[in-house]
C-alpha cells in the first residue's frame, strides 16, 4: 500500500530535506554574508568531501556495514600523491597510482570482514590508525603544495562568475550513478535485502559476501578521489589531510535517515544530511560560533540523527496501527 502524503511527511529523509530548506532560507535572510558568491562557492566546496565518500559510505551502511577508515585513506592517498610529486613524477601518472591504492584500502577492510567474518566497525577502527601511521611515514611531517595550477583551479575554481564550482558537475554525475545504483539496479535492491536480513539474503541467493566486498572496495576507492581532492582543493598534501572527516560523514549520513542497522534509507536523505550539516558549519562559522561548540553541535547532531528516524518508523507504525484498528472488519 502506497504511503499516504502524511506519512510521506513524517518519514525522516524528507524532515532532513525540510530543515536544509528552512535553514537555507533563514540564512539568506538574517545570516550577513551567507547569500555571496564567494561564502557559497565556499560552502559547497567544503562540503564535496564528506558529500564524495558519503555516497559510497550510505551503501555501504545500508547494506549493513561500516568504514570508519575512510578519512585515513583519504590522508593516505594524499600522502602518496604528495611523495610521488617529490620524486618527480607526473600529476597525470599520479593520481590513477592514488586511486589504486584506495582500491587496495577497501580490499584489505572488505577481506578482513567478509573472509575472516570481523566485525566492520573493529576492522576499520584498526586500519584507520593502521593507514594513517604509514601515511606519516610516506611523507613525514612535509606539507608539498606546488601541485600544477590548472588541477588546483579545478578543485578550487569557480564556473566563471557563477558561485558554482568546477567539481560540482562531476560530483553531480556520480550522485546520479549512486542514486541509479542504489534505488533502480538489482544491485542497490541486494544490498537492502542484506542490511534487512543477511541470513534470508542469502537464502534467496544473493552473494553477500561479494557484495559487501565490492562496497568496501568501491569506499577506498572514492575516498582516495578524496584524498586527492582534499590535496588540490586545498593546494596541501600532508598525512594529517581530512583527519576527523570519518566523524562528518557518518553523522551526515545517519542524519540523512539511514539506519544504522542497514536495510533502509535512501541516498537523497544521505545527501540532504551532508548539506545541511555543511550549511549549519557554516552559518555557525560565519556567527563566530567557536571550534568547540560546533563539534557540540555535530555531536548532537549525531545522537538526534540515530533516534529521529526511529521517533519517526514509530509515529508512522502507530498511525498504521490506528487506521488497522479502526477500519471495519466484513
Amino acid at each position: 500500500m502506497a504511503d499516504s502524503p502524511l506519512a510521506r511527511a513524517v518519514r525522516w529523509d524528507t524532515v532532513v530535506g525540510a530543515l536544509l530548506l528552512v535553514l537555507l532560507l533563514f540564512s539568506f535572510g538574517f545570516v550577513d554574508g551567507f547569500g555571496n558568491a564567494l561564502n557559497l562557492s565556499f560552502l559547497i566546496g567544503n562540503t564535496l568531501p564528506i558529500a564524495l565518500i558519503a555516497l559510497p559510505m550510505t551503501l555501504l551502511v545500508v547494506a549493513g556495514e561500516i568504514d570508519l577508515s575512510v578519512a585515513s585513506t583519504a590522508g593516505l592517498s594524499g600522502s602518496v600523491m604528495g611523495a610521488l610529486w617529490n620524486e618527480g613524477m607526473s600529476i597525470e601518472t599520479i593520481i590513477p597510482l592514488c586511486l589504486l591504492l584506495g582500491v587496495v584500502c577497501g580490499l584489505v577492510n572488505g577481506l578482513l570482514v567478509t573472509r575472516l567474518g570481523l566485525p566492520s566497525l573493529a576492522v576499520t577502527i584498526g586500519t584507520l590508525a593502521a593507514y594513517r601511521g604509514i601515511a606519516q611515514i610516506v611523507l613525514g611531517s612535509d606539507a608539498v603544495t606546488d601541485f600544477p595550477s590548472q588541477y588546483q583551479d579545478f578543485a578550487s575554481g569557480r564556473i566563471g562568475n557563477t558561485f558554482v564550482p568546477q567539481a560540482l558537475p562531476p560530483f553531480l554525475v556520480l550522485l546520479a550513478v549512486a542514486v541509479v545504483v542504489l534505488h533502480a539496479t538489482p544491485f542497490g535492491r541486494s544490498a537492502f535485502a542484506v542490511g534487512a536480513n543477511e541470513e534470508a539474503a542469502r537464502f534467496a541467493g544473493i552473494r553477500v559476501r561479494r557484495q559487501k566486498l565490492i562496497l568496501f572496495v568501491a569506499t577506498g576507492f572514492m575516498a582516495s578521489l578524496t584524498g586527492v581532492f582534499w590535496a588540490l582543493h586545498y593546494a596541501s598534501a600532508r598525512y594529517d589531510n581530512a583527519t576527523g572527516l570519518e566523524l562528518s560523514v557518518v553523522a551526515a549520513v545517519l542524519l540523512g535517515g539511514i539506519d544504522f542497522d542497514g536495510g533502509k534509507g535512501t541516498l537523497g536523505g544521505a545527501i540532504a544530511g551532508v548539506f545541511l550539516l555543511g550549511a549549519l558549519q557554516n552559518v555557525m562559522s560565519l556567527s563566530n560560533v567557536s571550534a568547540q561548540s560546533q563539534i557540540v553541535v555535530t555531536g548532537v547532531l549525531l545522537v538526534v540523527s540515530v533516534l529521529g528516524p526511529r521517533v519517526a518508523r514509530q509515529i508512522s507504525v502507530a498511525r498504521a496501527g490506528r487506521r488497522a484498528a479502526s477500519t471495519p472488519t466484513s
